[in-house]
C-alpha cells in the first residue's frame, strides 16, 4: 500500500513539473507575442482622435514636419560652420614623394652663357600649423612648424634637411573688405530666423492638420445626414403611398417623394466616396495607413477670444521671423555697398613672417644652429584708369540698397495692414459661428415642425424639400464657420508664435533636434 502511494505521489510530481514546463512555455509565448499584437493593434486598430491629437501627430509624423526639421538642421550646421571659422584650426599639409628628373636652364654668372643641366631629385615636405581668423581686423594669424628633405641624385648624391621649428605669420588686408565684420552681424540673425521659421512652419503644419480634420468632420456629417435623409425619404414615401391610396395626396406629390428617395439613395454613395477620400488625406498627412479606422471626437465649442491689434502686432514683432528678416536684408544691402567701396580704389595687404630656420645634411643637425627669419612685405594695387568701373559698381550697389530699403518699408506697411485684416476677421469669426449655430438650430426645429405638418397634410412636398435643404445648408455652414475659426486661430498663432488659449509663447526644444 505504501509503495502504491509513493508511486502515485511520484506521478503527481512529474505531472506538476510537466504542467509547470507548459505553463512557463505559454507565459514565454505570451511575452513574445504580446508586444507584436499590441503594435498591430496600434497600427491597424480603431483610433479615437481629437483635434489636438491630430495636430500633435501631424507635427510629429507628417512629411512637412520632417522637411521642416531637416531645413532647420541645415541652417544649424551653417551657423556651426560660421562659429567654427572663429575658432583656431589645426592643419597638417604635405608634399610627399615629389620626384623630378628634367633638364633645367642655367646661366653662367661670369660669361652669361646658358646651358642645360640635369635636375634629378626627390623632395618631401610636411607642415603643421594652427591658424586663427581675427574678426575685428579681418586678418589671419598662423603658428607653424615644418620639415623638408631634399634628395639630390645628380651630379652628386646629396641629402639635405631644412627645418622651421616655429614661425609666426600674419596676413592682413589694409582698407579692404572685412567679411568677418559683416558675418558677425548677419549669421547670428540668420540662425535666429531659422529657429523662428521652424516654429512657424510647425504652426503651418498644425493649420493644415486642422483643415484635414474639419474636412473629414464635414464629410462625416454630410454622410450621416445623407443616411438620415434616405431613411426619412423612405418613411415619407411609404406614408405618401398610403395617403395616395386613400386619395388624400396627388400622384404628382407621390412621384416627387419617390424621386427624392432615389436621389437620396444616390447621394449616400457619393458622400461615402467623399468621406473615404477625406479620411485618406487625413491619414496620409498624420502618418497613418489608409485602412486605419478613425473616430474623431468633435468639439463644436470654441473659445471666446477677443484680440487687440496693437497687442498682436507687438507679439508679432517680438516673436516672428518677419522683423529679423527685415533687419538681415537691410544689413545685406549695406554689406554690398561696403564691399563695392572696398574694391573700388587702392587696395593693400601686409604679409609678415617671423621665426627660426636651419639646414643641414642630417636631421638632428638642422636644429643646432638656427637662424632668425623675418619676412615683411606690403602689396599694393592702384587702379590708374578703370574707366569708371569701380565708381559704377559703388553707385549700382547704393541704388540697389536704396531700392531694398524702400521695399522693406513697403513690406512693413503691407504686413501691418494684413495683420490688421487678419485680426478683424478672427474677431468676427466667433460671432459668425454663434449666428450660424443658432441658424442651424432654428432650421432643424423648423424642419421638424414641417414634417409634422406634412404628416397632417398641411405642407406640400416642395416646401418640405426646401426646408430640408435649408436645414442641411445651415448645418454645413455652421461646420464651415467652426473650421474657419480654428484655421484663423492657428494662422494667428503662426504669425505671433503665441498661444492665446494658454497665454504662453510657442517654443521648441532645439537642443533635441540637433542631437
Amino acid at each position: 500500500m505504501l509503495i502504491k502511494i509513493s508511486y502515485f505521489a511520484r506521478s503527481i510530481n512529474k505531472l506538476i513539473c510537466c504542467m509547470n514546463k507548459h505553463i512557463r512555455f505559454f507565459v514565454l509565448c505570451v511575452l513574445l507575442i504580446a508586444p507584436q499584437a499590441f503594435l498591430a493593434a496600434q497600427t491597424f486598430g480603431p483610433r479615437i482622435l481629437s483635434m489636438k491629437d491630430v495636430v500633435g501627430l501631424a507635427q510629429e509624423n507628417s512629411i512637412s514636419a520632417m522637411t521642416n526639421r531637416n531645413m532647420f538642421l541645415s541652417s544649424y550646421w551653417s551657423y556651426r560652420s560660421y562659429k567654427a571659422e572663429l575658432l583656431p584650426s589645426l592643419n597638417l599639409s604635405g608634399n610627399l614623394a615629389n620626384f623630378n628628373r628634367s633638364l633645367v636652364a642655367l646661366q653662367d654668372y661670369n660669361t652669361g652663357a646658358i646651358s642645360y643641366r640635369t635636375n634629378y631629385n626627390l623632395t618631401n615636405e610636411m607642415t603643421m600649423f594652427v591658424s586663427q581668423n581675427i574678426p575685428f581686423t579681418g586678418g589671419t594669424l598662423s603658428l607653424s612648424t615644418s620639415m623638408s628633405r631634399l634628395d639630390q641624385y645628380s651630379p652628386t648624391r646629396l641629402t639635405t634637411y631644412y627645418a622651421q621649428p616655429v614661425y609666426l605669420s600674419y596676413i592682413q588686408s589694409l582698407w579692404g573688405y572685412n567679411r568677418f565684420k559683416w558675418s558677425r552681424q548677419i549669421e547670428p540673425k540668420n540662425y535666429e530666423v531659422a529657429k523662428r521659421e521652424y516654429i512657424e512652419n510647425m504652426e503651418q503644419v498644425a493649420q493644415n492638420a486642422v483643415m484635414y480634420f474639419w474636412n473629414y468632420a464635414s464629410e462625416k456629417e454630410n454622410y450621416e445626414r445623407a443616411l438620415t435623409s434616405f431613411d426619412e425619404s423612405k418613411r415619407l414615401y411609404a406614408a405618401a403611398r398610403t395617403r395616395f391610396n386613400m386619395g388624400t395626396i396627388s400622384k404628382d406629390n407621390l412621384l416627387q417623394l419617390e424621386l427624392k428617395m432615389l436621389n437620396d439613395s444616390l447621394s449616400i454613395s457619393s458622400r461615402e466616396v467623399s468621406l473615404k477620400s477625406a479620411l485618406n488625406r487625413l491619414c496620409s498627412y498624420i502618418g497613418y495607413q489608409e485602412d486605419t479606422e478613425l473616430t474623431l471626437t468633435i468639439d463644436y465649442n470654441i473659445p471666446h477670444i477677443s484680440l487687440v491689434y496693437e497687442e498682436v502686432l507687438e507679439r508679432a514683432m517680438q516673436n516672428s521671423s518677419f522683423s529679423i528678416n527685415q533687419e538681415i536684408q537691410s544689413l545685406q544691402a549695406d554689406q554690398s555697398v561696403a564691399q563695392a567701396k572696398a574694391n573700388r580704389g587702392l587696395s593693400a595687404s601686409i604679409n609678415a613672417r617671423f621665426g627660426m630656420s636651419g639646414s643641414a645634411e642630417r636631421m638632428n643637425e638642422t636644429f643646432v644652429a638656427l637662424k632668425d627669419q623675418e619676412v615683411v612685405g606690403v602689396s599694393l594695387n592702384i587702379p590708374i584708369v578703370d574707366w569708371g568701373l569701380g565708381k559704377g559698381r559703388v553707385k549700382m550697389a547704393q541704388a540697389q540698397a536704396e531700392t531694398t530699403k524702400s521695399r522693406l518699408e513697403q513690406n512693413m506697411i503691407d504686413y501691418r495692414q494684413d495683420l490688421m485684416t487678419q485680426v478683424m476677421q478672427f474677431n468676427n469669426q466667433y460671432h459668425q459661428c454663434e449666428i450660424s449655430r443658432k441658424a442651424a438650430e432654428l432650421a432643424d426645429e423648423t424642419y421638424n415642425l414641417a414634417l409634422r405638418n406634412f404628416g397632417q397634410g398641411n405642407m406640400s412636398v416642395t416646401n418640405l424639400n426646401q426646408l430640408k435643404n435649408e436645414r442641411d445648408n445651415a448645418y454645413s455652414q455652421y461646420i464651415s464657420n467652426v473650421a474657419s475659426f480654428w484655421s484663423s486661430y492657428f494662422g494667428i498663432r503662426k504669425t505671433t508664435l503665441y498661444d492665446y488659449i494658454t497665454n504662453t509663447d510657442i517654443s521648441a526644444e532645439f537642443d533635441k533636434l540637433v542631437k
